[in-house]
């Protein structure tokens, strides 16, 4: 079996290092793809259904919320954690529907690009490797 040499290993961090960067480059692609696609939903937003109750009759309606008030709100000046949809289908709740899916996507890709970010620390800094101390 060949020895593993210092150019070997120096070598092959380099090539890791290359392709966790080819990666990151690829997801920031992705990300800048989503983001042209349309508005994302404040963090931790969701689309939520709805019911109103008028005389005998019961109306489905849709609304965007938020954890925290994100939204212009029509009667005031504050802003809202609301934010009406109307019926299912309607431009307005589809647009909503969407900019949640990609806030969705673009909080997973940042998660991945900042554990890939963490590789590159370890690979550069040697942390792939430690010595354990000798328990007494």
């Amino acid at each position: 079996m060949p020895r593993t040499t210092a150019k070997d290993i120096e070598q092959d961090k380099f090539a890791r290092f290359d392709r966790i960067k080819k990666a990151i480059a690829a997801l920031e692609k992705q990300q800048r793809q989503i983001l042209k696609q349309g508005e994302l939903a404040p963090s931790g937003a969701w689309v939520a259904r709805y019911q109103v109750r008028q005389n005998t009759k019961k109306y489905w309606y849709y609304k965007l919320q938020a954890p925290s008030p994100s939204f212009q709100s029509s009667t005031s000046s504050e802003l809202s954690k609301y934010k009406h949809l109307g019926k299912a289908g309607t431009q307005d709740h589809i647009d909503a529907v969407m900019s949640v899916f990609r806030r969705s996507v673009i909080d997973e890709i940042q998660k991945i690009i900042r554990s890939l970010d963490d590789c590159l620390l370890d690979i550069t800094s040697g942390a792939e490797q430690e010595e354990e101390k000798p328990q007494d």
